[in-house]
């Protein structure tokens, strides 16, 4: 009799146990699904767009060395000023504005005499003197040619040291927002793209991240993580980048 109820109450245990990993899974489930419905509900997608377009640039800058040396500094700056006024002319025959023509501060090197060991001594053999002309215009072509000629004045007797012109695009700001706008505009057409064999559809705008510009030469494929900014040529190509984090609907 007594294994009997020992029997009874086993079977009544395994009941409520059965009972309770019933409900427990019951429970579990729902919260899955409940789960599922919460991720859907928040689904984002996050698609980079970008932009590009040619530009031309439309100011451009230059700039020239020239120097004399003579062992005596008086010499030295009388031979500098006929230089400085030789590039001047020259300037000026080719159409550039007096008022364009800037010229540096002189910089003045004394020239220390070696001595048989190698050494240099107190001695002061010559002086240098140096000078940079720089000029600013929106004369892209006309700048250029001067840029690439400027050397003649070596024929005058100038020891003429002519830089790679800069050149820049002016309205570079204005065009860097509607760049932005462009490649927002993108990276929204790419989601659609994305989402349109899925059934879904693009949500409103959540994030938007602009990335650096890359302002290169043409056919470059140079970037750079803290963007690029050329100046040496004067066609260029702008390219922006925005990453967008769209709702899924």
């Amino acid at each position: 009799m007594r294994k009997i109820k020992d029997q009874s109450k086993s079977s009544i245990t395994w009941i409520a146990i059965s009972l309770i990993l019933s409900f427990a899974l019951i429970y579990s489930t729902s919260i899955a699904i409940n789960g599922l419905v919460d991720i859907k509900s928040s689904d984002t997608l996050t698609v980079k767009g970008s932009a590009k377009q040619e530009i031309r640039s439309d100011f451009v800058v230059w700039s020239g060395n020239f120097s004399n040396e003579s062992p005596e500094l008086s010499s030295a700056y009388e031979m500098l000023s006929d230089s400085r006024d030789k590039v001047r002319t020259y300037l000026l025959d080719k159409g550039i504005d007096s008022q364009d023509i800037v010229f540096s501060s002189i910089s003045t090197y004394p020239k220390r005499m070696i001595m048989p060991n190698g050494m240099y001594s107190n001695v002061i053999e010559s002086y240098e003197l140096n000078q940079t002309v720089e000029i600013s215009s929106d004369d892209i072509d006309g700048l250029t040619e001067i840029s690439r000629n400027a050397t003649d004045l070596i024929n005058q007797g100038v020891a003429f040291n002519s830089y790679p012109p800069q050149y820049f695009y002016t309205g570079l700001s204005e065009l860097k927002i509607d760049m932005i706008a462009r490649a927002t505009e993108d990276s929204k057409l790419r989601a659609e793209k994305m989402l349109g064999v899925t059934g879904s559809t693009v949500g409103k705008l959540k994030d938007a991240r602009v990335g650096v510009f890359q302002i290169t030469p043409l056919y470059s494929n140079e970037i750079s993580d803290y963007g690029i900014n050329d100046t040496s040529s004067i066609m260029k190509e702008i390219t922006s980048v925005v990453e967008c984090t769209f709702d899924v609907e």
